[in-house]
């Protein structure tokens, strides 16, 4: 399912249809060698080049079968949604690019709810269970969901995933689950899990300019966790800009600062958590 995406506008494309891609882990950035190929050759000889295409009318149905593959993980997301909400479950997707914290951020968030908010973890990585480890022994349920286990080395998590991840949390036990999805700025941003907020973290050292350049994940989300702010006074970081461009992207963010070494934020950010 994850080889699909959809994209703000509402148009879906695949990887893997023969047409040459330039691809990167923290973002899609397509080079389409053949689209934009402008020669001076005549009708008759482009033709020649091209070849007789007439036999392929694919066009529509590629379309069709894209849109009845993101029905289907909505239609799964809904279902675990109802599951949350008969439950009396609140659910938040958190989402980062790889090294942005969100696994340290988790640690100190599960430390500073304590029993308070009985606790649910989706730990959403392609390989390993290293995260997973880390959050052991904090009073949380943890159901580790590695992505290259049966579900292709997917770079998100979709709603039929997590729906799989949730039947090894007793959800009757929990108030609260937070799925932790595999780091990447884009694939995770266009599939809906079921859960009721979306948030990211994002780290001040990723650089002011991240919110135009992958702006449906800045987008999408409730909330904007910035992340390493104690590495400031060693960088050449604009928070003007950067909270300028987050502004310019999603206007109704709830922005939060925070270290998740030091402690500072982390009160503001389990604040949002329970109120949501």
């Amino acid at each position: 399912m994850g080889r699909f995406h959809r994209h703000d506008d509402g148009t879906v494309h695949s990887h893997g249809d023969g047409t040459p891609h330039s691809h990167d882990h923290d973002g899609h950035s397509h080079d389409h060698v053949n689209d934009h190929a402008h020669s001076h050759h005549s009708d008759e000889d482009r033709q020649e080049i091209i070849g007789d295409h007439s036999g392929y009318s694919t066009g529509s149905e590629r379309i069709d079968v894209l849109e009845r593959i993101f029905d289907e993980n909505d239609r799964a997301a809904d279902s675990n949604r109802a599951l949350f909400d008969a439950a009396g479950i609140t659910a938040i997707n958190l989402m980062s690019s790889p090294g942005a914290g969100k696994t340290t951020l988790l640690v100190e968030t599960l430390k500073a709810l304590g029993s308070e908010v009985r606790c649910g973890i989706i730990e959403g990585d392609i390989e390993t269970s290293l995260d997973a480890d880390r959050l052991q022994g904090l009073g949380a349920q943890i159901s580790l969901l590695n992505t290259g286990d049966g579900f292709g080395g997917e770079c998100h998590l979709d709603a039929p995933m997590v729906a799989r991840a949730l039947t090894r949390l007793n959800l009757e036990e929990l108030d609260l689950v937070l799925v932790e999805n595999v780091g990447n700025l884009v694939c995770p941003a266009e599939f809906d899990v079921g859960a009721h907020r979306r948030a990211m973290v994002t780290s001040v050292t990723e650089g002011e300019d991240k919110p135009l350049k992958y702006p449906v994940m800045f987008r999408s989300v409730d909330a904007v966790v910035i992340n390493k702010i104690d590495l400031l006074p060693y960088l050449t970081f604009d928070m003007d800009l950067f909270l300028a461009n987050i502004r310019a992207v999603n206007p109704q963010a709830t922005v939060l600062l925070t270290s998740a070494t030091t402690g500072e934020g982390i009160d503001e950010w389990v604040n949002w958590v329970k109120a949501h």
